[in-house]
C-alpha cells in the first residue's frame, strides 16, 4: 500500500519553490511549458520539456523501449529501474499471484546465467514443468502428494547443473546496492543502484536477464512466496487494506486479485502460464528503463541501444478490465486480528490523467497535510481521537481517497467514523481558510525540492509516469493546475463527490477465522554449487571497468564553524542545491538525564501561548512554509526548524515565542496522558514492537533497561503540567550548540542573535542514568502471539568496540549474513526454503564504551522452526568458506566504499556518529585499505574469534499452540514473558514454562 503523501510527492515533479512570506502576496506568473523534440550528437531523437527542472531526456528506441535519462552528479552512482507494464491486474483468474511469482523468478537467471550445463539442466526443467501441470490437474490428494515428491526429486537432480544466486552475485560484484524488485497492480519494477563506472556491465547483464526466462529452483522459491503470503496474513494493516479494496472494487482486479495471490493458486502453479505471461508482457515496447545519476547522455543512450535495442518488439494487448457501477450506499467490511482497533473510510475516484485526480489531491491536503489540515487541527491537535489522517491513491483505471482513525480508550470505532465524516462536512461547507489552497501547493513544492535532491525519488517519479501513461509535461504542470482550482470549485466538487458512497472497514481485535494454514512440504535441500560458475559469469567477471577512486571527507574543512553573539558554537555547511534550510539546536542531554524531558517536549505540540492558540500556531507555521520539531531522545534533544531560507527569521521568531510563552492547559494535558496510555496499550499489540523493542531490550539489558525506565500512568497523572512547561522553557538554560545547513549563514546567525535569547551562563547537564549490558547466553525469551509465522532473533554480546574490527566486520557482513548472495540467505532460503527472511550480522556499537553484538534473524512458519534453528546454529558455529564468493564480497565491499559520497548535511551527522566512537576522521580510508589486503584466512580468524562459540540469548514470538518448545529448549532456559513486564507498563512479573 502506498501512503498518499509519499505517493503524490513521488509522482510529481520538482519545481523551483518561490513561496512568499505572507499569504496575501501574489505568486509569480505561471511558467510556460512545451514539449520539444531534439536529436543528440549520435542521431538519437528524444523529448524534453522546456522549464523542466529535472532535465529529463525521454528517448524511444526503435523497438519501442522508453528510456528516461536525467543527470545527478552528487555521487558517482546511477539509480536504475526497469519497469514493465504488467502486474497482478493481468494475472489469469485461475493463476493469481503469477506476476509476483514471475518477479521472483526473473532473478534466477537464463540459459546462460545460473547454468553450468544447460543441455542437461533443461531436460530436468522440462520434466518439472510437466509434473506441475499434472499436479495442478490432479484432484486426488494422495496422488498430488506423490507428484510433489517427484517434483522434489527431479528438482534435486536439476540443481546439480545450476548455480544459485548468480545474478545477485554479479550485481553485488558491481558494487550495486538496493538490488530488489516489486510487483503491484499495474507494474513490476526491477531495481539496482550501481556505481557509474559499471553501467556497461550492468546493461549487458540486464539485457541477458530480460532476454529469456528460465524457471529453475522453482519449488524452493515457491516456498519463499508462501512465507511472504504468511507474512501478509500476520499483517492486519494489509488485511484491512485488502478488505477496503474488495469493497471499492467488487468486479475489478484492484479488489478481486491480491498481488500475492490466493493460497490455492500458489499451491497449484502452472509454469506454462508463467512463461506465457513473460513472453506476452516482457517485451521492449511494454517496458521502460530509467537512469538517474552521473553519466553522459549521448554515450549512455548509445550503450542502452546497443544492448536493450536488440530485444524484439511484439504487439502487446492488455486485457479489458471490468467497469464498476457507482457506489450508492455505504458498504461495510470487517477484519479481525491481534493488533489495535482502527477504522477506515474510502471513496472511489477516477484514476490518473483526470481532473478528479487533481481535485481529490487538493481535498486530501486541505483535510490532512500533517500540520494545518482540518483533520490535523480538529482531531489530532484537539486529541479527540488517538490519531487520524487521510491518503489518496491513483491508478490507471480508478483511484481512491481513504480516511483512517484509531480510537481513544473507551471510544467506539463508530464515534471515530463520525468525527472523520464531520471533517469532510466542514470541507463541503467551505469551512477552511482562504489561504489554504495556495499554502498546500507551496507545501507540495517544498516537499518536491526535498524529494528530488535524491536520485531514487526522481527515478521513481519517471517510472510512475511510464506505468500510468502520463506525459511528462502534464506531470510538470500538475501543481500549476492545482493552483488554478478555486475554493468554490473545490467545495462544489466535494459536495458531489463525498456522499454516502464509501466503504467503511472496521479493524477489530479478535481471531481471524480466514487464516490459511500452510503445511511444511519437507523440501529436500537443493544444491547451491557455491564453488562453481556459469561460463557467462566467468566471462562477466573478467570484464574490467575503469575503477572509481574513493573520495573521503576532511571533516575539519567540510564543517565550518562560527559563533553567535552569546558564544554558542554554530557548525554549518553550505546548501548549494536549493533555497531550503535546516537549523538544529542541539542539547547533548535527553531522557537519560531527566525522564520527564521527553514527556515535556512532546507536550509542547498541544500548547498555545498568550498570543496564539495551539491551532493558530500550526496555521502560522504552515503559512510560512516552515516546519518545527522538538524531539528528546535518550541522550540528545533536538529543536529543529526547516523550510525556505528567506522565512527563517519569521519561523525562528515564532518558534522562540512558543518556547518562551507556552501556556499549560490541564485539559490538554489530561488528554495527552490518556493518549500515552492508549499508545502503550496499542504498542503491546504490535508483534514487531514486542520483538524488536521489548524482547531485544530485555535480552540486552534485562530489567534495568532504558525501555523499562518509564513513568507510570499514575505518575504522569500526578504531574502538574506547569512543571513540564517550565522544564521545556529551562532547556535553553543548559549548554547547547547549533548546526545550520543552508545558504547565507550570516543571515541565519543574525536571526539566531536576534531571537534566541539566553542567560549569561549556561548550566551543565544533569547526570545521566547508565544501563549495563548484561552477558548473554542460555536464555530463551518467548511471547505468545496469534500469528501464522514465528519470528526469532539471536543475540550474543561481543567484545567492546574496537575501531580495527570495522573493516573485517563490514566484509564479514557482506560475505556471510547480509544481502541476497550471502551465505545465510543462500543456505536458509535458497537451498532449504526455511524462511522468507533470514540474516546475520556483526553489529558495531553506537558508542566507544559499548559492546559489539552478534545478531541473527529468522522469520518462518512455525512448523519449519526446528529445521531453521538447526540450519542457523550450524552456520553460526562453522562458517562455510567459498573462495570465489569471498573475492566477490571483497570486491563488492570495496566498490561500495569507492562509490559512496558523504555530502550535504549528512557530513555533519556522520561526523557526529563517528565522534561517539572516538573517531575524528573519515575512517573509510583505513577500512578500504584494510579490506583491500584481506584474504579469506583473515575472515576465518575474525569468525573464529567473534562469532564461533558465542552464547546467545534467543527472542521468539509466535503462536504458543504451534511453537516447538522442544527445539527451543536446546537453546536455553525458556521464559514466557509478560508483555507489560517487558515494557514496565505494570508490574505483572514473568511467567516461566
Amino acid at each position: 500500500m502506498k501512503h498518499l503523501k509519499l505517493f503524490v510527492t513521488l509522482m510529481l515533479v520538482a519545481f523551483v519553490y518561490n513561496c512568499k512570506k505572507n499569504s496575501d502576496t501574489k505568486t509569480d506568473a505561471p511558467v510556460t511549458y512545451k514539449t520539444e523534440s531534439e536529436t543528440d550528437a549520435n542521431g538519437f531523437k528524444y523529448e524534453t520539456v522546456t522549464n523542466d527542472p529535472t532535465g529529463l531526456r525521454l528517448y524511444t528506441l526503435n523497438n519501442g523501449l522508453k528510456v528516461y535519462l536525467s543527470k545527478n552528479t552528487d555521487e558517482p552512482k546511477i539509480q536504475t529501474f526497469i519497469a514493465v507494464r504488467a502486474g497482478s491486474n493481468y494475472d489469469p483468474k485461475e493463476s493469481t499471484g503469477l506476476a509476483h511469482y514471475l518477479e521472483h523468478m526473473v532473478f534466477k537467471g537464463t540459459d546462460k546465467i545460473g547454468s553450468i550445463n544447460w543441455a542437461k539442466e533443461k531436460v530436468y526443467l522440462d520434466q518439472i514443468s510437466d509434473l506441475y501441470e499434472q499436479h495442478r490437474a490432479e484432484q486426488d490428494p494422495d496422488k498430488k502428494i506423490a507428484l510433489y515428491r517427484k517434483i522434489d526429486e527431479v528438482s534435486l537432480e536439476a540443481s546439480k547443473y545450476s548455480v544459485a544466486n548468480e545474478y545477485d552475485k554479479m550485481t553485488s560484484s558491481l558494487g550495486a546496492t538496493g538490488t530488489n524488485a516489486h510487483t503491484w497492480f499495474e507494474e513490476t519494477v526491477y531495481k539496482n543502484k550501481i556505481p557509474a563506472n559499471e553501467l556497461s556491465k550492468w546493461l549487458a547483464l540486464e539485457e541477458e536477464r530480460f532476454s529469456k526466462l528460465v524457471l529453475r529452483l522453482f519449488h524452493t522459491e515457491l516456498e519463499a512466496v508462501f512465507e511472504e503470503f504468511n507474512r501478509g496474513q500476520d499483517n492486519d494493516r494489509r488485511k484491512s487494506y485488502a478488505a477496503m479494496l474488495e469493497g471499492l472494487f467488487p468486479n475489478h482486479p484492484y479488489g478481486q486479485q491480491k498481488t500475492i495471490g490466493k493460497a490455492e493458486h500458489l499451491k497449484n502453479p502452472s509454469l506454462v502460464d508463467i512463461n506465457n505471461y513473460f513472453d506476452k508482457y516482457y517485451v521492449p515496447n511494454n517496458m521502460a528503463m530509467v537512469l538517474v545519476g552521473d553519466f553522459n547522455f549521448e554515450a549512455t543512450i548509445k550503450e542502452v541501444n546497443a544492448t536493450f535495442g536488440k530485444l524484439k518488439q511484439k504487439e502487446v494487448t492488455h486485457p479489458i478490465l471490468p467497469k464498476e457501477d457507482p457506489i450508492t450506499s455505504v458498504i461495510t467490511k470487517e477484519v479481525f486480528g491481534p493488533t489495535a482497533e482502527g477504522i477506515s473510510l474510502a471513496y472511489r475516484s477516477k484514476g490518473v490523467n483526470t481532473k478528479e485526480q487533481k481535485l481529490v489531491t487538493l481535498c486530501d491536503m486541505v483535510l490532512a497535510n500533517g500540520n494545518a489540515g482540518l483533520i490535523d487541527l480538529n482531531l489530532n491537535q484537539q486529541q479527540v481521537v488517538q490519531n487520524a489522517g487521510s491518503s489518496a491513491m491513483f491508478l490507471n483505471d480508478y483511484g481512491l481517497h481513504s480516511f483512517y482513525g484509531s480510537p481513544k480508550e473507551g471510544q467506539s470505532l463508530d464515534e471515530v467514523k463520525q468525527l472523520l465524516l464531520q471533517q469532510i462536512e466542514l470541507l463541503k461547507k467551505g469551512r477552511f481558510d482562504d489561504w489554504m489552497i495556495e499554502a498546500v501547493v507551496n507545501d507540495l513544492k517544498k516537499t518536491q525540492l526535498q524529494q528530488y535532491e535524491n536520485s531514487t525519488s526522481l527515478a521513481s517519479a519517471y517510472y510512475n509516469a511510464f506505468i500510468h501513461h502520463e506525459k511528462w509535461i502534464d506531470k510538470i504542470k500538475f501543481l500549476e493546475d492545482l493552483k488554478a482550482i478555486s475554493k468554490k470549485e473545490l467545495v462544489d466538487f466535494a459536495n458531489k463527490f463525498y456522499q454516502n458512497n464509501y466503504v467503511v472497514t472496521y479493524k477489530r481485535k479478535g481471531e481471524d477465522k480466514n487464516i490459511v494454514k500452510v503445511s511444511n512440504p519437507g523440501i529436500t535441500p537443493v544444491n547451491l554449487n557455491r564453488g562453481k560458475a556459469s561460463e557467462y559469469m566467468t566471462n562477466f567477471n573478467k570484464i574490467e571497468s575503469k575503477p572509481l577512486k574513493p573520495v573521503y571527507v576532511d571533516y575539519a574543512s567540510a564543517i565550518k564553524e562560527t559563533k553567535t553573539n552569546n558564544g554558542l558554537n554554530v557548525s554549518y555547511i553550505e546548501n548549494n542545491t536549493n533555497d531550503l534550510f535546516n537549523l538544529n539546536i542541539i542539547f547533548d542531554m535527553g531522557s537519560d538525564n531527566n525522564k520527564k524531558l521527553g514527556i515535556a517536549v512532546n507536550y509542547l505540540a498541544y500548547l498555545g501561548t498568550d498570543k496564539y492558540s495551539a491551532e493558530d500556531l500550526k496555521k502560522e507555521f504552515y503559512k510560512l512554509g516552515i516546519n518545527y520539531s522538538v524531539n528528546a531522545g535518550a541522550e540528545q534533544t533536538l529543536v529543529g526548524l526547516s523550510g525556505l531560507k528567506e522565512n527563517l527569521p519569521e519561523g525562528l521568531k515564532l518558534l522562540e515565542h512558543l518556547w518562551e510563552n507556552a501556556v499549560p492547559d490541564q485539559e490538554s494535558y489530561s488528554k495527552y496522558v490518556e493518549s500515552i496510555a492508549k499508545g502503550r496499550q496499542n504498542n503491546k499489540t504490535s508483534k514487531e514492537n514486542i520483538l524488536k523493542n521489548g524482547l531485544l531490550s530485555f535480552a540486552k539489558y534485562g530489567e534495568n533497561s532504558r525501555l523499562r525506565n518509564v513513568l507510570s500512568i499514575k505518575e504522569l497523572n500526578n504531574i502538574n503540567p506547569q512543571e513540564l512547561v517550565d522544564l521545556t522553557k529551562k532547556i535553553k538554560n543548559y549548554k547547547h550548540r547549533l548546526f545550520y545547513y543552508g545558504k547565507d549563514v550570516n543571515s541565519a546567525v543574525a536571526a539566531i542573535n536576534n531571537f534566541h535569547k539566553l542567560p549569561k551562563n549556561l548550566n551543565e547537564y544533569p547526570e545521566a542514568v547508565t544501563y549495563i549490558e548484561k552477558e548473554t547466553g542460555g536464555n530463551v525469551y518467548f511471547v505468545d502471539y496469534d500469528m501464522v509465522q514465528s519470528e526469532m532473533m539471536f543475540l550474543a554480546k561481543g567484545e567492546p568496540f574496537k575501531v580495527e574490527n570495522m573493516a573485517a566486520s563490514t566484509l564479514f557482513n557482506t560475505y556471510f549474513g547480509s544481502g541476497l548472495s550471502s551465505i545465510v540467505f543462500q543456505e536458509i532460503r535458497e537451498s532449504k526454503s526455511l524462511a522468507y527472511s533470514a540474516w546475520s550480522n556483526y553489529s558495531t556499537a553506537l558508542k566507544s564504551d559499548n559492546a559489539n553484538y552478534v545478531m541473527a534473524y529468522i522469520g518462518t512458519q512455525a512448523n519449519k522452526m526446528p529445521q531453521a534453528i538447526n540450519a542457523m546454529m550450524k552456520l553460526m558455529s562453522d562458517m562455510p568458506e567459498a573462495i570465489d564468493q569471498f573475492e566477490a564480497a571483497k570486491e563488492a565491499t570495496l566498490k561500495k566504499i569507492a562509490a559512496q559520497r558523504i555530502t550535504k548535511s549528512n557530513i555533519f551527522w556522520n561526523y557526529e556518529r563517528l565522534k561517539k566512537l572516538g573517531i575524528n576522521n573519515d575512517n573509510r580510508e583505513a577500512m578500504y585499505n584494510a579490506i583491500k589486503n584481506m584474504e579469506i584466512e583473515d575472515l576465518r580468524q575474525f569468525f573464529n574469534k567473534n562469532i564461533k562459540g558465542e552464547n546467545y540469548n534467543v527472542m521468539v514470538i509466535g503462536n504458543k499452540k504451534d511453537i516447538s518448545f522442544k527445539a527451543l529448549q536446546k537453546l536455553g532456559k525458556i521464559q514466557e514473558m509478560d508483555i507489560d513486564y517487558l515494557f514496565n507498563y505494570e508490574k505483572s512479573g514473568k511467567v516461566k514454562l
